[in-house]
């Protein structure tokens, strides 16, 4: 059966609580410190540990920054607080690009506050570190976690180093207090694409930067592929992007439910400028992708491009069923202060076995018409979209021989298959009804056997789980080996059944 997560954003989402939500649910953290050891960028460390979010017990995931590489995502005095030339970059000579409608700084990690001290030199100061660069001196630490819900956690730090100058290029000038890279979509994909990950997982991540460099491409005026932008080359962005990559890769999730993203409102600070909320980069991708957002009276960004992006490049659905068994949740801590708690809840959940939907059945007694006339009428409509059809013998008035033909279809489809019954039958007229009905909830899947590939109806039935060979692979594979129809079919189950294993 697959697995399915659904996303519970009422306090938005950002990359770093993406993760920290996968984290608690149950993605490996040994197979996260081994993909994000692999990337070759430095400058980094994570911490992955446990805070206390109103009164609940959350996974944080934290990308902490050298000091080269810091900025003020997390920051709640620069991103909301009075204007100065300091706090916006303006003494900067070398700008990033964050003009007043374009924010390519991608606020990547998006709530409550969670401050961090950290030692710069001799001088100690408490930072709030939203990450944001880029060459990283790539020092993984994962201090202060145990188990997901141990709360005496154990200190765990190892650190690496990459030589990454042949992937980044630094805008090294001057008068930068913090030098910081710019990368393009080009450099990150390379950069992707020689970490040691699952292909699947390089897929995801690569979609969901492609996302954010188009949302931040269109923000700007100017084609994704020449865009070299601070937000998107961060490398806690890089970080944060490919860890969400890797969990979900690794808790196998191939279904995300996402009904709704819950975006503050107001405005927001970024490097060279105050710019409305829903930041560009966000609405462009949720009206590009269809995602939904409720606007809340809450002061600030609670959605990061980051997070919409991950959102968009996942979500499958934006329905839940009506009803559903929740198997495991996970809850990740954000770093920014708002009026209501930063907290993304996920949950692996699957729905009932039985589910109920309306069809639309039509039904017609045709008494002039051969039985090859039957079944190539039968074809065309299975061609058209038909669910099932059938025919049968029946009597009519004066005692004639007939056939009363049934098809059950989708109330969108029946025009079109009544087109064809009065087109290719004799009949005058067609029984039309909308009928409710309750099915079994299935799949199609690809089952490699001994055989060859065939495919697979599966079905479920509380904890019993069916396998249905389809009849064009059974016959595909008896004609291949020579094989009799009953013993291919039982092969084919029996794959099955050891796949469930």
């Amino acid at each position: 059966m697959s697995n399915t997560l659904y996303l519970e954003c009422l306090s938005g989402i950002s990359g770093d609580m993406t993760v920290a939500a996968l984290l608690d649910l149950g993605a490996d953290r040994q197979v996260l410190e081994k993909a994000l050891d692999s990337l070759p960028v430095d400058g980094f460390s994570i911490e992955i540990k446990r805070v206390v979010k109103s009164g609940l017990d959350v996974c944080d995931f934290n990308v902490v920054l050298d000091k080269a590489h810091e900025n003020h995502d997390h920051d709640m005095e620069y991103l909301h607080g009075k204007e100065t030339p300091e706090n916006t970059g303006l003494e900067h000579s070398h700008a990033h690009g964050h003009g007043a409608e374009g924010h390519i700084h991608s606020h990547d990690h998006g709530e409550e506050g969670h401050t961090h001290d950290h030692v710069h030199g001799e001088e100690e100061h408490t930072h709030d570190h939203d990450h944001g660069a880029e060459e990283h001196s790539h020092v993984h630490v994962v201090e202060e976690y145990a188990h997901f819900h141990d709360h005496d956690t154990a200190e765990h730090t190892h650190s690496h180093s990459h030589a990454a100058a042949e992937i980044s290029h630094i805008h090294g000038e001057e008068e930068h207090h913090h030098p910081h890279e710019h990368r393009g979509l080009k450099e990150i994909l390379h950069i992707i694409s020689h970490a040691q990950i699952t292909d699947r997982a390089k897929e995801i991540a690569n979609r969901i930067f492609q996302i954010l460099a188009e949302a931040e491409s269109a923000a700007h005026g100017v084609p994704a592929e020449e865009v070299h932008f601070h937000e998107v080359g961060a490398v806690d962005s890089i970080v944060d992007i490919v860890a969400a990559a890797v969990c979900l890769d690794n808790l196998d999730i191939d279904q995300v439910i996402v009904p709704k993203l819950c975006e503050g409102s107001g405005f927001v600070r970024c490097q060279h400028g105050t710019i409305p909320v829903p930041v560009p980069a966000v609405a462009n991708i949720a009206g590009r992708h269809g995602l939904k957002l409720q606007i809340t009276d809450v002061q600030g960004e609670l959605v990061t491009p980051t997070g919409a992006a991950i959102v968009a490049a996942v979500k499958t659905a934006d329905t839940l069923p009506e009803t559903f068994t929740i198997l495991r949740t996970g809850m990740g801590a954000g770093k920014r202060s708002y009026e209501r708690p930063s907290l993304l809840r996920v949950m692996l959940i699957r729905s009932e076995t039985r589910e109920r939907d309306t069809i639309c059945k039509l039904e017609t007694n045709i008494d002039d018409c051969t039985g090859e006339m039957m079944g190539y009428v039968m074809e065309l409509l299975f061609e058209a979209g038909a669910r099932d059809v059938h025919y049968m013998p029946v009597f009519m008035k004066k005692n004639r021989p007939a056939y009363q033909l049934n098809v059950i279809c989708r109330e969108e489809d029946a025009h079109k298959l009544e087109d064809i019954i009065f087109r290719e039958t004799t009949t005058i007229g067609i029984r039309r009804c909308h009928m409710d009905r309750t099915v079994l909830k299935r799949e199609m899947l690809q089952m490699s056997t001994e055989l060859g590939q065939a495919a697979v109806k599966v079905c479920y039935l509380e904890d019993q789980v069916r396998y249905y060979p389809e009849y064009s692979s059974v016959t595909e594979l008896c004609r291949k080996h020579n094989r009799p129809f009953q013993e291919v079919y039982a092969i084919i189950q029996e794959e099955c059944r050891k796949h469930q294993k």
